[in-house]
């Protein structure tokens, strides 16, 4: 039984064994293609398959007399090997060329190895770039591209690598320079209307706690949000200070940037999520106990847990110099942020915190909705309660948790370019639709000045004492 998958997995594997003098006085070319598999090239013979170019320096440096040159080609689709975690780019045509030159390794060659991968016209959408298998990354290795450079072409791509591994050309998921540009010009706008937006929030919320006189639940409420709207301030104003500071500036200061785009990125995570708690504690825990200095204690957690994240990121060594590029590998911008050295700390701390927080918020959202719903059909909150009013109010509070967040998880490269528009606009107005719910929902239409969360929570805990 063991037989037929042995040979499946070996059917992937093709190599070219070559005994080669080291009195040499030629470059030595192969051809290698994912169906063939490697051979010697024949003066005659153009190539139609990718080339290996082995310069005669490498055999020139040997101490013995002759050496043994092993070509393999791996199918890695076949072989199940060569998996990177969280890998986003795909292996051009699953191939991967492996090279050793006698028994030593071979690294820091003047005359580089020169790799031409074959293929037609790429899809939009992706970059190409020469890589290596580096075994020091993580656990079980990962695609670096130190010592190799990258000549994109029309017909194929030439890799010029200074070492001797496993090789392959990794076409990476990137945006064009129009869509780029698009992108960036709508996000700095969007957050100099996010900032403003965020500063008319907190006025209104310090009026609305100044002039009236407000039940406890409704300034709790309050001082909820003006932590949330100002982690949305901080963190848009410090992406208009990244995007204008990052480029020439000094290393430290680009990594005490990224780690302050960092922090603010997760406090904005942290305070929607304890805004989801803190509904959850209203609406499903209607009869919850009373918390001794509850504000504060969520102001502690609020502030203080990103910033113990991002001093354990920062002493690995996680910030630096991040670049977006087009297909033809030019810099469109240049971010102080997490280097794709530590995309593993991107995607912990950013998307996988989010993901748990999401799906958590949408679920308290849900109750509160259907809680909502609920009362609004049974009469007991009673008043002008307009279908549009509802939405809307509906509409803030999926705002309020986070949920346009969640959009980023539908972007892959250019095919995705919609979402990444409907993704930045969206966040950009999210100080814009907070601020015209909290308007709504809590500007005071009578002298008995109460918001209509808090109809519905005080009927909801009404209901619940005369069930009980």
């Amino acid at each position: 039984s063991a037989a037929p998958a042995l040979r499946d997995r070996l059917a992937g594997l093709k190599v070219l064994l070559l005994n080669v003098s080291r009195a040499v006085a030629r470059d030595v070319l192969i051809t290698f293609s994912p169906t063939e598999g490697p051979r010697m090239l024949n003066k005659t013979e153009k190539g139609k398959g990718g080339k290996i170019q082995l310069p005669r320096g490498i055999f020139q440096s040997l101490s013995s007399r002759t050496a043994r040159v092993v070509v393999t080609v791996l199918n890695i689709q076949q072989l199940r090997m060569f998996k990177e975690v969280n890998q986003t780019g795909r292996v051009l045509d699953n191939t991967v060329v492996g090279i050793t030159v006698g028994e030593t390794s071979i690294s820091g060659l003047r005359d580089p190895v020169q790799l031409t991968f074959a293929h037609g016209q790429l899809p939009r959408g992706v970059t190409q770039q020469c890589v290596f298998w580096d075994l020091s990354k993580g656990t079980a290795g990962g695609w670096s591209i130190s010592g190799c450079v990258t000549q994109p072409g029309d017909k194929g791509t030439v890799c010029f690598c200074d070492h001797l591994t496993f090789f392959t050309l990794l076409l990476n998921p990137a945006l064009d320079r129009p869509t780029a540009q698009a992108l960036m010009a709508v996000a700095t706008a969007g957050c100099g209307v996010a900032m403003a937006f965020s500063i008319f929030t907190i006025a209104f919320c310090i009026f609305l706690r100044c002039r009236f006189r407000l039940e406890e639940t409704l300034r709790i409420n309050l001082g909820l949000h003006v932590n949330l709207v100002g982690s949305l301030l901080f963190l848009n104003l410090a992406f208009l200070l990244n995007s204008g500071l990052s480029s020439g500036t000094q290393p430290w200061i680009c990594k005490v940037l990224g780690g302050l785009t960092h922090y603010c990125l997760l406090c904005c995570f942290t305070w929607t999520a304890l805004e989801g708690f803190h509904f959850y504690l209203l609406f499903v825990k209607v009869l919850g106990t009373y918390i001794h200095h509850y504000l504060a204690k969520l102001c502690l957690v609020g502030w203080g847990f990103p910033a113990l994240v991002v001093v354990v990121a920062g002493v690995i060594g996680s910030y630096g110099e991040y670049r977006i590029q087009t297909m033809d590998h030019q810099v469109i911008a240049r971010l102080c942020w997490i280097t794709s050295k530590h995309l593993l700390v991107h995607y912990i701390t950013n998307c996988g915190y989010f993901g748990f927080i999401f799906l958590f918020n949408m679920a308290v959202f849900g109750v509160v909705t259907q809680k909502s719903c609920c009362l609004q059909a049974t009469g007991a909150v009673q008043g002008d309660r307009k279908a549009w009013k509802v939405a809307l109010v509906a509409a803030g509070l999926f705002c309020l948790l986070g949920a346009t967040w969640a959009l980023v998880f539908l972007t892959y490269g250019t095919s995705s370019a919609p979402v990444l528009y409907l993704f930045t606009i969206l966040n950009s107005l999210q100080g814009i639709f907070i601020f015209i719910w909290l308007i709504v929902l809590y500007y005071p239409k009578t002298k008995e000045t109460t918001g209509s969360l808090s109809h519905i929570i005080r009927h909801d805990k009404t209901a619940t004492v005369s069930q009980d």
